[in-house]
């Protein structure tokens, strides 16, 4: 495969690679059907502890000398609980995330497409992961998933001092695979992280994937390409002046 003076592609792992919002979904589903068989919660009140529980995990302040993450998000769904019933909803909760959890990560597979596609394109350059979050829960991903073989070199924001959009992690990825950012590019779903990152960091192109083009015809920050498969990526790589 010719790409065109492309040395190395850097890609997003939630929602790129892998589908993280529709496991989480299903994984939620299960959460859902719990509260209500065992607990006796409502519809209605197991429906508003499962959206309390995703609207901390958007807005989390971890402080790991104080807690784990597991202890965190445990603590998530304690207290959004207690927002419905008062009392001891401990144990509950602690089941609550270790289903969640346990189902999501189970669902969070790397299609054998996609696997086929990165094979191709590390015949022809090099390949990096980079994912923004907490360490922990990446690389139980990255486990789960089983992606670290298709990669060059595997980078957690939440290992160094900055994470997307800094420039400074885009440049270590280049440092770690011996190249240039004017010779990479960089794919993933978010504009916010995986774009603004590239632009601002000097690579060649941000090639964004957006799996909904009829909710956002004119992104900002504006990425060089825009697919809506991850596997037609390598026809925007060969094609890329």
């Amino acid at each position: 495969m010719v790409l065109n003076g492309i040395k190395a592609v850097f890609f997003d792992l939630d929602n790129t690679l892998i589908d993280t919002s529709g496991a989480s979904k299903k994984a939620m589903e299960k959460v859902f059907k719990l509260l209500i068989d065992k607990s006796h919660f409502s519809e209605e009140e197991a429906g508003t502890i499962c959206n309390n529980f995703q609207t901390k995990l958007l807005h989390e302040d971890f402080d790991s000398s104080k807690m784990t993450i597991d202890d965190l998000r445990v603590s998530h769904f304690e207290t959004s609980m207690q927002d419905i019933r008062s009392g001891d909803h401990r144990d509950l909760a602690k089941e609550c995330y270790n289903l969640w959890k346990t189902i999501r990560l189970q669902l969070m597979t790397l299609p054998e497409s996609t696997k086929n596609m990165l094979r191709e394109l590390r015949k022809s350059a090099s390949l990096v992961l980079l994912t923004n979050g907490n360490r922990q829960v990446q690389r139980e991903k990255i486990e789960a998933c089983g992606v670290s073989p298709y990669f060059d070199a595997v980078v957690v924001g939440g290992e160094h001092a900055e994470e997307k959009p800094a420039p400074s992690i885009f440049l270590h990825c280049c440092e770690l695979v011996q190249v240039k950012p004017e010779d990479c590019v960089m794919v993933g779903d978010n504009l916010d992280t995986d774009i603004l990152g590239g632009l601002n960091a000097g690579l060649k192109a941000t090639i964004w994937l957006n799996k909904n083009p009829h909710l956002n015809s004119d992104p900002k920050p504006a990425p060089h390409y825009v697919i809506n498969c991850i596997t037609r990526l390598p026809e925007v790589l060969q094609n890329l002046q």
